[in-house]
């Protein structure tokens, strides 16, 4: 009798593991996860490096612009192809704003200390930056990434008054969710500085294994900004997401979170 209820146990407990795989292969569009790959800043790297890469593999990044960037301003035919290639283009505001009164920001200038900005000039800044990436793409759709993080102005959450103009926007917290867990205007991501090629692939082997959402944050590929992820480790971890395409789902943060709100919607 012993056997026949470690036996019986054993069988449910492998239908029970079947169940989820297949749960999470109809959440992730036929897949066991989704991965989006975001890059912040408008960086010369990105279109050196980041987008030649994405572009021979197939796959399609979110780029996150600072419409003042010297690498957005200098570049706009080049942002414009990559955008036409089918390149997310988002939103990461106009002169990238920090909250200089938090610890560890000294770095922020005080013309760009957001804890100094109203509420209106956040809002204000950040869709005036929607109008300039709308010359790039043509595209009302968008999607947002807060600048160093920073969600309010005082205690306001700016982006309450701004979720007609974004379908989501990504934070710098490091969590991965499956799709029901999935803050759309605060989703949770994985920010890369100096992690090797196997570190990255670990995390999408966890994605893939419990079905989640993850996103990696990537400032300098290959140099150009001093959080940085190596031509190396880069180049490992998208051919590791192009050599396991049958089980990752690998798309702009604008499609995946599309995707999210339409099921988290039926829910």
């Amino acid at each position: 009798m012993k056997l026949k209820a470690i036996l019986a146990l054993f069988f449910i407990l492998i239908q029970f593991s079947i169940s989820l795989a297949q749960s999470s292969q109809q959440v992730w569009n036929g897949k066991k996860c989704a991965v989006v790959l975001t890059y912040d800043d408008a960086l010369n790297v990105h279109l050196d490096n980041a987008i030649p890469l994405l572009d021979s593999l197939g796959f399609k990044g979110t780029f996150y612009l600072i419409g003042y960037a010297d690498g957005f301003k200098n570049r706009i035919e080049d942002w414009k192809i990559a955008a036409k290639n089918g390149h997310e283009m988002g939103n990461h505001t106009l002169f990238h704003p920090c909250d200089a009164s938090l610890k560890g920001r000294e770095w922020v200038s005080p013309e760009k200390d957001m804890s100094k900005y109203s509420v209106r000039r956040m809002i204000d800044e950040i869709k005036m930056n929607n109008v300039l990436l709308k010359t790039l793409d043509g595209k009302s759709k968008r999607t947002f990434a807060y600048t160093c993080g920073d969600m309010k102005i005082g205690d306001t959450y700016f982006m309450n008054d701004l979720k007609n103009d974004f379908v989501a926007a990504r934070g710098v917290r490091s969590d991965m969710h499956n799709l029901q867990e999935v803050d759309l205007y605060a989703t949770d991501c994985y920010a890369i500085n100096g992690q090797t090629g196997e570190q990255m692939i670990d995390l999408v082997k966890k994605a893939v294994t419990s079905g989640k959402l993850l996103v990696f944050l990537f400032h300098g590929v290959g140099g150009e900004h001093n959080i940085d992820v190596s031509l190396k480790a880069h180049r490992e971890l998208l051919n590791y997401l192009k050599q396991n395409e049958k089980d990752i789902w690998v798309a702009p943060m604008l499609d995946v979170a599309e995707h999210i709100k339409a099921l988290q919607t039926k829910k």
